[in-house]
């Protein structure tokens, strides 16, 4: 017997109706990208190792899936480095290529492709899979896919306000309430790494806060000190880990914390610009709220930086997030172009939609009505009515085959389709059609009109 053929780890198949879902949060987010003036681009699924390399820091480049060469270019691979136990530089020899890891550095690279072709400040969107080379969990995959916005071209903290307005009028949109827009700014923890001494830590420093939430207080403060952070940075650091209050009270501790550090208060400025602004205009579904420890540890970041975190009667990572990049474009030559961007995480909004039930049930809308088979000169008669309802937009179909007519219904039952239509002889003679309501169990003889009145 045959062994049944599997998909890698980390990657899923969709039917119809998850399909169908999928899309509706796409569309969802697509209709308020192109509200907010942004413009569709797309990118290959794959880009030079060389571009993707070196921007997401070492635990993202541990992350990224590589292409191996093939034909002669399989000749280059480095068997000294092998020889030498050098097995990263080995492997970088083996591959030239690598799928995209995520949709913002390949955009930083089609910005500076293009950048005689673009007029400035550039908004776009892209809505793309991206692989991940990570360990699936729950809400966690291999591939999955981003839906990204982003400007460049422009230093206005304008921008980041828009982008706190454009996550909670798409959660709005999708009925999810309880989503919390965290925010912090890179500048702040730079700062924090020079008041307490590390900032030739400041990497280590980001990476080991970033995961305060999944390891705790002592994890982050172990991994800190494995990474050569001083017990005495530690105690500096610790208000950090006790910030309460209002968004107003956190700014004011900040100040306080930060009065030795000019990069550091240059953040704080910008937080409370973009808290002052949000305040003057009230989100609808979202709450935005300051959280000093954020860090999402990808070392593009230089500005604003931001994370969604799902309503907390639900147990789910992040469903969003991005920040402010002015130096991304420098590394591809491109100077002196400052950018901004956020991404929606579709699967684990997916997630979150699903176990609170709030799908439309009019998303995975189906075959309207079913028209029955009896054979050929029945079939014309019922393809030329279905020509007509389709054309007013009403999914109906033929059954394929002239089968028993149980065979037919019970189809139509276990795709919950929830009208079945037939028509003989007697209909075709008087020009009407028998529509039989599965639901209620009900039939009636209608005309034409009447048939598209009640299926509409």
């Amino acid at each position: 017997m045959a062994q049944k053929p599997k998909i890698p780890q980390g990657t899923r198949d969709f039917s119809p109706v998850e399909v169908a879902k999928r899309s509706y949060i796409m569309n969802t987010i697509r209709q308020q990208f192109q509200l907010f003036g942004f413009h569709p681009i797309e990118t290959p699924s794959f880009e030079n190792s060389d571009t993707l390399l070196g921007k997401y820091g070492e635990e993202g480049d541990r992350l990224i899936f590589k292409i191996l060469n093939s034909g002669d270019k399989v000749k280059k691979a480095d068997l000294k480095a092998l020889e030498e136990g050098n097995l990263a530089k080995f492997s970088n020899s083996l591959s030239e290529k690598a799928l995209r890891y995520d949709l913002t550095v390949p955009f930083a690279r089609y910005v500076v492709q293009h950048q005689n072709e673009i007029e400035f400040p550039f908004k776009r969107y892209q809505i793309q899979p991206v692989w991940r080379a990570d360990r699936p969990q729950k809400g966690r995959f291999r591939e999955f896919y981003q839906c990204d916005a982003d400007v460049v071209g422009s230093n206005s903290l304008w921008q980041e306000v828009g982008f706190v307005q454009l996550y909670d009028t798409v959660f709005t949109k999708l009925n999810l309430e309880g989503v919390t827009i965290k925010m912090n700014n890179r500048k702040i923890l730079s700062g924090i790494a020079e008041v307490i001494g590390a900032s030739d830590k400041l990497i280590d420093f980001t990476v080991a806060l970033d995961k305060l939430d999944k390891i705790g207080e002592e994890g982050v403060k172990k991994e800190m000190l494995s990474k050569g952070i001083s017990e005495e940075a530690l105690l500096k650091v610790q208000p950090l880990f006790n910030f309460t209050g209002t968004a107003t009270e956190k700014i004011t501790q900040l100040r306080e914390l930060l009065a030795n550090s000019e990069e550091g208060l240059k953040g704080v400025n910008e937080l409370q610009f973009i808290l002052e602004a949000i305040d003057a205009m009230p989100l609808s579904t979202a709450k935005l709220d300051l959280d000093v420890t954020l860090a999402r540890g990808l070392n593009y970041y230089t500005g604003a930086i931001f994370e969604v975190a799902a309503p907390e009667n639900v147990k789910m990572g992040s469903i969003g997030g991005g920040g402010r990049y002015d130096d991304l474009t420098g590394v591809f030559g491109l100077k002196n172009m400052s950018g901004v961007g956020i991404s929606f995480g579709l699967d684990r909004i997916y997630l979150v939609l699903e176990e609170l039930n709030l799908f439309p049930a009019t998303v995975t809308q189906d075959t309207k009505a079913l028209f029955i088979n009896f054979g050929d000169k029945e079939g014309l008669y019922c393809m030329k009515a279905i020509q007509k309802l389709r054309a007013q937009n009403i999914i109906s179909e033929l059954y394929p085959d002239a089968s028993k007519m149980k065979k037919q219904m019970g189809h139509a039952n276990k795709r919950n389709i929830p009208y079945v239509i037939l028509a003989g002889t007697s209909e075709i003679e008087n020009e009407t059609f028998t529509l039989k309501n599965m639901t209620e169990g009900t039939q009636q003889e209608v005309n034409f009109d009447q048939l598209v009145d009640i299926l509409k």
